[in-house]
């Protein structure tokens, strides 16, 4: 096995086009997994923890540019102002230690359908894109509803790597509910993220180990931006009434496509979705309201 350890951007993509099977790690939390249990042995590994940009993040026209390799702690840490579903996505992640070593470019690499980033990624709204590059084609960015192709496959070509993903900064509410067999160092049964984007008048959802990849709930998303519009409830903050919640997690519960497995039935987490999607709106229309209040 060839262990490549680049100290720059550019000589990871050399390192990348020269051997494209290579395998790209940095924090390892999941790569050293599928190794020592040998479901994985790839030709050659490509470390990525010399690369110092892809532990960095900066805000530039109200749109966080994530670095790759930021830790899952410091996106609790340092973001969960601007990135509110993802910060709390982070914090159902592993351990501590597991979060110190993980980020959000090894999520989206292994495309999981139970990654505990895709669904705050996906409820953060359509203009949240992963930048990826290669020494040949150079830089572009995958808008997130393209990137998810098929279980455990994203869109990225063998010679690219990913650099970091622009995610704007949250106008309003977000949440994050996760079930598992237990609070930590659990594979999620099932997950959704939600979130109110109210500057565009319009509501985010991912849901997470539910379907063959992380998908939106795109008739509820559609249902309830309508209620809000239509009610006036952008501008006046009131209640939505049970029914609204009711039918939201009806459709949440509808978008998804489950299986049953080990960790549990499909009917399960069917039930379990429709369950968080009320109470993550719920949550997130409270803190809402109350902010509409104190403007007033």
């Amino acid at each position: 096995m060839e262990f490549l350890r680049p100290a720059t951007w550019d000589e990871a993509l050399a390192a990348k086009a020269e051997y494209p099977t290579a395998l790209p790690i940095s924090g390892g939390t999941d790569v050293m997994v599928e190794m020592n249990f040998d479901v994985h042995r790839p030709s050659a590994i490509l470390d990525l923890n010399r690369i110092t940009e892809l532990s960095e993040w900066q805000i530039a026209d109200d749109v966080v540019q994530l670095g790759a390799s930021v830790p899952y702690t410091r996106i609790i840490n340092e973001l969960s102002g601007p990135l509110p579903g993802l910060a709390l996505a982070a914090h159902t992640v592993g351990s501590p230690q597991i979060r110190n070593r993980g980020g959000v470019g090894g999520n989206l690499g292994g495309a999981s359908p139970a990654g505990d980033a895709h669904p705050a990624l996906l409820a953060a709204g359509r203009d949240v894109f992963v930048e990826v590059a290669s020494q040949a084609r150079g830089t572009r960015l995958i808008a997130i509803d393209d990137f998810y192709v098929g279980v455990k496959r994203n869109s990225m070509e063998k010679d690219e790597l990913i650099r970091r993903v622009h995610i704007p900064v949250a106008d309003g509410p977000q949440q994050f509910s996760k079930i598992g067999t237990r609070n930590a160092m659990v594979i999620a049964v099932c997950a959704f993220g939600f979130a109110l984007h109210p500057k565009n008048g319009t509501v985010g959802t991912g849901i997470g180990s539910a379907a063959p990849t992380p998908r939106r709930a795109v008739e509820a998303e559609e249902y309830l931006a309508g209620v809000l519009a239509e009610r006036g409830l952008w501008q006046s903050g009131d209640l939505l009434g049970t029914e609204v919640i009711q039918r939201f997690g009806e459709l949440v519960k509808a978008a998804a496509s489950p299986i049953d497995d080990v960790r549990g039935t499909a009917e399960y987490r069917r039930h379990s979705l429709a369950v968080m999607a009320r109470r993550t709106l719920t949550w997130t229309w409270n803190d809402y309201s109350k902010q509409i209040r104190s403007a007033a």
